[in-house]
């Protein structure tokens, strides 16, 4: 029961994201049929997809949740990870962007923006510094290569150093 309290406390912070910020700043949330809409909807959906696979993740195999007050416990380098390092971080991304494209706003756009930008400051000072302390050289080994945002095409796959 703790462990489903932790995981329902710490959605707080996506739904804040992809949920309040956009309803706060956007003052028209009509959808006209178009093109655009129809992929901000695409994206709305791939980008949901992305979040669930990695909150997924997070219980399973990292033993944590998505939240920094309660991290995971193991490094996960596999499934996205092995594509890119920051899979929960793109997939709100790419839910702000579809929200921007179905609603047509600038405003959500900007949000999506500022979002990545303040995210980018976070893992570079706080995050990264954070996961090497608490898991030296895999970590390391692995920023090395698996790039921030932009995915590897073909999964990296964690050397095993237990034979060396």
């Amino acid at each position: 029961m703790k462990s489903i309290l932790k995981q329902l406390w710490s959605s707080i912070l996506p739904l804040t994201v992809i949920v309040i910020v956009p309803w706060l700043i956007e003052d028209n949330f009509s959808v006209e049929v178009s093109a655009l809409s129809f992929a901000g909807i695409i994206f709305i959906i791939a980008g949901l997809l992305l979040m669930s696979i990695t909150i997924s993740m997070f219980i399973r195999i990292g033993k944590g949740t998505l939240a920094p007050w309660s991290p995971t416990q193991k490094l996960i380098v596999t499934g996205v990870y092995a594509h890119v390092r920051n899979p929960m971080i793109s997939g709100v991304l790419i839910v702000l962007l579809g929200e921007s494209m179905m609603f047509g706003s600038v405003n959500i756009l900007i949000w999506a923006l500022a979002f990545f930008t303040i995210n980018t400051f976070w893992f570079i000072m706080i995050e990264e510094p954070g996961l090497k302390k608490r898991f030296g050289e895999d970590y390391e080994e692995y920023k090395r290569n698996v790039p921030m945002w932009i995915p590897r095409r073909k999964p990296w796959i964690q050397p095993d150093h237990s034979q060396t």
